[in-house]
């Protein structure tokens, strides 16, 4: 499960766009599994959810599905129960007779993520996935997506949603204008004891221990309060002493995902041009 992360304009769409074949590199090569994208994906497909949804609005849900299948090259023995497990997988059952036209913003997106999911295919592109669904939806997306991993698959995630990424993600690489800053693995990365990452901690008893402990703890909320020069080491340590001097905690949380804090540091190493070649 690998993200793509970057502000508008950083070239995750172009970057798509050669992942499919859609464009040619003005320089370098690109490959998937040893072939030129186009090659690829006329050999063996390629699901693909593109960021606008865009589907002939005069056709209908079950219809739509069924062309798509068609074109994806499902068999004509798969093709019911493909088209079947994609309504109720993407909770489609009682949109399946509507026009394209009819559906909400939300309901386009899950028909977009149906047709991409129709064929089982080992490479998936998903652009801007959750672009649209509630919030009901867009946890039902994650076990959707979660279900699909699988050893000789990758999945391809392009998000403004760091959150989103953080959640799905094993690796997320973040792009500037045009080039790699770097890429972060998500899945197993710990804070350093040394490291000084921002906490949060909310307070239900004892409220004004925390700045006594912590001299540099601010009040960002009802009795909350962020820590941002300490370390791990020095959080645990100051925690302890709270609970000691009688303080209830709450909650202790990073400020910001460990994504975030990589995203901030890298659109600065943008800025002052030291990005990854």
């Amino acid at each position: 499960m690998f993200g793509l992360a970057g502000p508008n304009g950083a070239g995750k769409s172009t970057l798509i766009a050669l992942l499919l074949g859609f464009l040619g590199p003005s320089s370098g090569i690109v490959r998937i599994h040893g072939l030129p994208p186009r090659r690829f994906v006329e050999r063996h497909g390629v699901g693909y959810l593109s960021e606008l949804v865009n589907i002939p609005v005069a056709w209908r849900v079950q219809q739509a599905l069924h062309r798509y299948a068609l074109l994806a090259g499902v068999s004509a023995g798969e093709l019911h129960e493909r088209i079947e497990r994609s309504i109720v997988q993407l909770g489609l059952e009682e949109h399946r007779g509507k026009r394209v036209r009819q559906l909400s913003k939300g309901n386009l997106q899950r028909l977009g993520l149906a047709q991409a999911l129709l064929h089982d295919e080992r490479v998936v592109v998903l652009d801007e996935p959750t672009h649209g669904l509630d919030p009901v939806w867009t946890q039902r997306f994650r076990d959707l997506v979660q279900a699909l991993r699988r050893d000789d698959r990758i999945i391809l995630i392009a998000s403004h949603n760091l959150d989103e990424l953080a959640r799905l993600a094993d690796r997320v690489a973040i792009l500037d204008h045009g080039r790699l800053q770097r890429i972060v693995e998500v899945r197993g990365s710990a804070t350093s004891p040394d490291e000084r990452t921002p906490y949060r901690i909310v307070v239900l008893r004892g409220a004004p221990l925390v700045t006594e402990v912590f001299p540099g703890g601010e009040l960002v909320g009802h009795d909350e309060y962020e820590i941002t020069d300490a370390t791990i080491t020095e959080i645990s340590a100051g925690v302890g002493q709270l609970l000691a001097r009688g303080a209830l905690l709450g909650a202790l949380h990073p400020a910001q995902s460990a994504l975030e804090t990589h995203f901030r540091a890298a659109m600065t190493e943008g800025a002052t041009g030291r990005a990854t070649p």
